[in-house]
């Protein structure tokens, strides 16, 4: 499956132009492997959400969402839109999401002192508590913190324990304990990687390969990072100041560029969103 031009083929399907079109991620359906766009039409607070479901052959279409069975909740606690900071903060009260065993976890910030949150939420929905506060060390800045959001993350079992696997910009990654996420905790989230500072981690997938396990890491500046997702238990915690890079090591997929969304198609293939040169472009690719 190749779609060129995600972007100005979305926007030709729903009377626009392509800057007003806003690709926010994809997920595959395990089951058709057919795969959904999260798309906003147009820009800002304002957008209207749209889901686009494309094929093996690369056909678009715009899923119908009025008869759909679905059950919503709202956040109690997400931070204020006045609270300051570089343009609109209400933009990172959910930085992402990821549904697990009957529950959707959801990284963002909240209007809490410790702005970082971390919550689970059991569906069908009933109602959200006020989610985990998560405090990390972060090696890059020397400090620790509590107030940056989890860019992107991946709940993954680590030494047979339920793990939420999060990357911060610059770009730590940190476990946290799944059993930890109670509604009001402070949590403090064990730093085992430093992959480098002036980056932004986008999205990640695992994977299993020649029997052995693999995550891959799409980011704003070192291209896709394959490291291995057996032994994270074995790292030593990360607490002190980092210059470069610590930790978990990874290699760069040099095959793999301007990635910025992917998710796994099947036991061989991911598909992802990457950047080229005729804009957006979604396709199938080998794993690596």
């Amino acid at each position: 499956m190749e779609v060129t031009g995600l972007a100005d083929k979305i926007a030709g399907m729903l009377g626009t132009m392509a800057d007003q079109i806003q690709i926010n991620d994809i997920a595959v359906n395990p089951i058709s492997r057919k795969t959904y766009v999260s798309v906003s039409r147009g820009l800002g607070p304002t957008a209207t959400p749209v889901i686009i479901r494309v094929d093996s052959a690369g056909k678009l279409e715009a899923l119908a969402l009025e008869n759909v069975k679905h059950s919503s909740v709202t956040l109690p606690n997400p931070i204020n839109a006045a609270a300051g900071g570089r343009g609109n903060p209400r933009m990172q009260a959910i930085t992402d999401l990821a549904f697990v065993d009957n529950r959707v976890f959801v990284a963002g910030l909240s209007n809490e002192e410790f702005s970082s949150a971390l919550r689970a939420i059991p569906f069908p929905f009933n109602q959200a508590d006020k989610g985990a506060n998560v405090e990390i060390w972060h090696g890059s800045h020397n400090q620790f913190e509590t107030n940056s959001p989890i860019r992107t993350f991946l709940p993954y079992k680590v030494n047979n324990e339920e793990t939420i696997l999060a990357s911060y910009t610059c770009t730590p990654l940190v476990k946290i304990p799944v059993s930890s996420l109670k509604g009001g905790a402070k949590v403090k989230g064990t730093t085992i990687a430093e992959f480098g500072a002036g980056n932004t981690p986008l999205d990640m997938i695992a994977y299993s390969k020649g029997g052995k396990n693999y995550i891959l890491m799409s980011n704003t500046s070192r291209g896709v990072m394959k490291f291995s997702a057996d032994g994270l238990e074995t790292y030593k915690p990360i607490t002190q100041s980092v210059a470069d890079k610590a930790g978990v090591p990874y290699e760069t997929i040099t095959s793999m560029t301007g990635v910025v969304q992917m998710d796994q198609l099947d036991s061989q293939r991911a598909v992802i969103l990457q950047k080229t040169a005729s804009g957006l472009d979604l396709r199938t690719v080998a794993l690596p």
